[in-house]
């Protein structure tokens, strides 16, 4: 997954699109009053947005369009796969997390990966808004974008669902689980 390829076939796009739009039309729960076909053609205007698409999915991701922004008119597609996308789990927090192990690092970390894909991690309100869709992480946790303050002081946050409720807690950054991944949102 290297942006230095950062476009699709014409045959990549093909599949994709189709998948994206058989997930909109399962879940329309997810995003009333919002068209398909508004959705697509400006997918196709920013074959760049399409590649990043393509990396939530080929990772686990399940992306859906969410909802779309009031003031930028942009399309928002979060991961909405029922547990922390599988191919984005066991990575710390962020490179100084990463870097402040001694032993036993991960392959990577939350926010490389994020870049890496031209997405960005899922804010605690996001994640909260998602969670009003469905119950995700029910057996996961997903790393959540942390807010300055507390990364300064060596901590990250994350997200999970138990017993019929959202809960957002923190780790350090420099911690990683089989269990722990990551959710981003996609602006198009």
């Amino acid at each position: 997954m290297s942006k230095a390829n950062s476009v699709l076939s014409s045959e990549q796009t093909e599949v994709l699109l189709k998948v994206l739009k058989t997930r909109f039309e399962k879940n329309t729960q997810r995003h009333k009053d919002i068209a398909w076909e508004a959705v697509e053609t400006k997918l196709k205007a920013k074959p760049e947005k399409l590649w990043s698409l393509d990396a939530m999915e080929e990772t686990g991701g399940e992306p859906d369009v969410v909802g779309q922004d009031g003031k930028t008119g942009e399309y928002l597609f979060y991961d909405c796969c029922d547990e922390s996308p599988k191919g984005r789990r066991s990575v710390c927090y962020d490179r100084a997390g990463w870097e402040s192990r001694k032993e036993h690092r991960p392959d990577n970390t939350a926010v490389d990966m994020a870049e890496e894909m031209g997405i960005e991690l899922l804010t605690e309100a996001e994640y909260r808004n998602l969670q009003k869709l469905g119950n995700f992480d029910a057996k996961t946790s997903s790393w959540l974008k942390t807010p300055a303050e507390i990364r300064k002081l060596g901590g990250a946050i994350f997200g999970d669902f138990r017993y019929d409720t959202v809960f957002v807690y923190h780790n350090g950054a420099q911690s990683y689980y089989a269990a722990r991944g990551f959710r981003g949102v996609l602006r198009v």
